[in-house]
């Protein structure tokens, strides 16, 4: 690894940025406007390979460039993908106290350049700052990043970047860091394919986790209806056929609703199609705020939506009914009034289709009882 001097890793670390800033914007370009924080990540690679260019002329271009510039450069990329990962998470940018800090390391860089020429000063101020914007990443991803593999992926990249930073700032307060980036040394070398290997895994992450929320919509959008965001009849109906497969297991079987709203034709036609949206919109946040996380909604076709109990008797439906009822009319102007269709497992031999046909028939009886109210079969 020490044959290849700091200059050829710091461009290749340049053509890594270069490339995956070339991906990043692509994926801006095409991705959905709802996956937010990926032009930030399009901008961070950038600005390093904009700073791995002006570390390559070191000794050709000022040093203001070359030192100054070129390290202020490669912390606000990270800042910049910082900020990234927060409008990913639907948090505020949070980049004010981060301009503040650019302000001032570049005053103190530029006078440990000209002022008062100090390299391992000028090491260790810059190590900390990054120590401290990838801290500063990383406790916001543990905090608010979740699990998933992408994510996981980019806390383990900041924690060895952290650590090989750490070691870094440790050869500088021990004069074991040399005098200049370009020396061809084994800490040299150490350093610099530290970075490359960020710059790389960095931009991986930010493509994986994008990718990864644009899964997630993708399957969101194929098992939840576009209005109300219930499931929608083919998501809802292979959850009962699971619980129906569940139940020859355990022997617990669920209970199935049928719901459809009263004279929701007259409100389209009196109120306009918006409105009955809105109602539709409504009635489903009130009805998931009264079922149990186990529960599934969804919209089943029009105005009709369906509900599955997973081990639920009739009685107990009967209370989740009443429930509903309530929720349904609490006063809002979206109210409305529904009629439900209610049944229950019969036992091995019951089918989907068969407690459909129940629920259905049930329901057909609560609108010929005068509606507003639930019905057994």
């Amino acid at each position: 690894m020490t044959q290849l001097d700091p200059r050829s890793l710091i461009a290749m670390a340049g053509l890594m940025a270069a490339l995956m800033a070339m991906v990043l914007l692509m994926m801006r370009r095409y991705y959905p406007p709802s996956i937010l924080g990926i032009g930030y990540w399009a901008s961070a690679p950038l600005l390093w390979l904009l700073a791995s260019a002006l570390f390559s002329t070191r000794g050709l271009l000022p040093d203001l460039l070359t030192l100054v510039l070129a390290n202020e450069l490669l912390f606000i990329g990270s800042t910049i993908y910082y900020i990234g990962c927060r409008r990913f998470l639907g948090h505020t940018n949070g980049w004010r106290p981060w301009a503040a800090v650019v302000v001032l390391t570049t005053l103190a860089l530029t006078w440990l350049t000209y002022g008062q020429p100090h390299y391992a000063a000028r090491l260790v101020m810059f190590t900390v700052m990054m120590i401290s914007i990838y801290a500063a990443n990383l406790r916001f991803l543990l905090r608010h990043g979740g699990n998933r593999f992408p994510v996981r992926l980019v806390e383990a990249v900041m924690v060895l970047h952290i650590a090989a930073l750490v070691l870094r700032l440790g050869s500088a307060l021990t004069g074991q860091a040399g005098t200049d980036l370009m020396e061809p040394s084994l800490y040299q070398t150490l350093h610099v394919g530290a970075y490359v290997l960020a710059v790389l895994l960095l931009s991986i992450g930010a493509v994986l986790m994008a990718t990864d929320r644009l899964t997630t919509e993708l399957q969101h959008l194929a098992t939840h209806d576009t209005l109300t965001q219930s499931l929608n009849r083919r998501a809802l109906l292979e959850h009962c056929e699971d619980e129906l497969a569940r139940c020859q297991r355990s022997g617990k079987g669920p209970a199935l609703m049928m719901l459809d709203l009263d004279h929701f034709k007259t409100v389209n036609d009196t109120l306009g199609h918006q409105h009955g949206d809105a109602v539709l919109v409504h009635f489903v946040e009130h009805t998931q705020a009264v079922l149990r996380r186990a529960d599934r909604l969804g919209r089943y076709g029009g105005e009709e939506f369906l509900v599955l109990l997973p081990e639920t008797s009739a009685q107990d439906a009967q209370a989740v009914a009443q429930r509903i009822h309530a929720a349904a009319t609490s006063g809002h102007t979206l109210d409305c009034q529904l009629s439900i269709g209610l049944t229950t497992w019969q036992g091995p031999g019951d089918t989907l289709d068969a407690m459909l046909a129940r629920a259905d028939k049930a329901l057909y009886q609560a609108k010929a009882q005068g509606r507003n109210q639930t019905c057994t079969a």
